[in-house]
């Protein structure tokens, strides 16, 4: 039978239990089901991901853990769901970490697009419990019957957005008490790039640590080497002390399938005979909904990128080997 022995009080109380003991918690249905609940949910929504069935969109990511509140709302005993609930998901989160699916900072940007929707979806199932007497039968069918709601919506919102993917561009600047010139051999060519790391390079963002020009001619390849990949690049324009300008032609950074890059560009502007300020523009691609969301922690993470290269390409003009 569902109920358990503490049913009634959560019936009368909602969200708020009163304390119980950690091994009354273990032996209550309603933590072990939502453990259950919460792996098959997640395990589900990261199998569709990563097999491209479902895209980086509303759907998974507010539309899916809403549907899991929902699901997980039903269970009598409020305080043990949650238990259950947040166990499930640290270990889950630990898992694709640990096994390299996802990367520490990509799970800490999403841990608020599942917190606040699953808690949404808990919420409502709450306030329907708080005017509507549920049936015991009702909460069994509503434990599973919102998958079927995912399911459906993944083919639908993959019709609407048919792989789209959007271009995004960002730029940072430095001024060097230095030669157009200088600066310009500085970056052409990134050697041991090392210093302190900005925080989200001390999680996991990849860090460069070289980059190396084949040839300082049109169409020679600029690969840069990162802790967890690399990127080659195609040179378009090389104009010394003026512009430097290249294609991205391939790259491979670990657990970013939803991030592509397209272009690096450098210019460079005398202010005076020794002062120049230095432009570099990342253009990239992302799959990622909702973007006034996501685009805020990727032009973040690639600003952060820039301002660890400007830093290593600073200390070099300073100290020259």
């Amino acid at each position: 039978m569902y109920s358990s022995k503490f049913e009634k009080a959560g019936r009368k109380t909602g969200l708020h239990m009163p304390k119980v003991g950690f091994r009354h918690i273990w032996a209550d249905r309603s933590f072990r089901v939502s453990i259950i609940q919460t792996t098959v949910f997640l395990g589900l929504g990261m199998l569709f991901l990563h097999q491209e069935w479902a895209a980086y969109g509303w759907v998974m990511f507010l539309c899916f853990p809403v549907i899991l509140g929902l699901s997980l709302g039903v269970h009598p005993n409020k305080k043990a769901m949650f238990y259950g609930a947040i166990l499930a998901l640290a270990l889950f989160l630990f898992f694709i970490i640990i096994a390299g699916i996802e990367g520490m900072v990509c799970v800490i940007f999403l841990l608020p697009l599942i917190i606040v929707p699953l808690f949404l979806g808990v919420i409502i199932v709450h306030l329907i419990e708080k005017y509507r007497k549920v049936k015991e039968e009702v909460r069994v069918r509503v434990i599973w019957s919102p998958l079927l709601i995912f399911i459906l919506a993944v083919p639908l919102e993959n019709s609407m957005l048919q792989n789209e993917q959007h271009i995004e561009s960002v730029s940072t600047e430095i001024i060097l008490p230095y030669s157009a010139i200088e600066v310009f051999d500085a970056i052409k060519s990134v050697d041991t790039l090392y210093g302190a790391k900005p925080f989200l390079m001390k999680l996991d963002l990849p860090v460069p640590f070289k980059c190396i020009l084949e040839k300082e001619e049109v169409n020679a390849l600029r690969i840069c080497y990162f802790g967890g990949g690399r990127i080659i690049e195609k040179v378009t324009a090389y104009e010394p002390g003026e512009l430097l300008q290249m294609d991205v032609i391939d790259y491979e950074l670990t657990g970013r399938v939803w991030l592509g890059f397209k272009e690096a560009i450098y210019t460079f502007d005398s202010l005076a005979p020794a002062k120049t300020k230095m432009i570099r523009t990342t253009t990239y691609t992302s799959k990622l909904y909702p973007r006034a969301y996501w685009r805020v922690f990727e032009k973040l993470g690639i600003s952060q990128e820039h301002d660890y290269v400007f830093q290593n390409v600073q200390r070099s003009l300073i100290e020259p080997f």
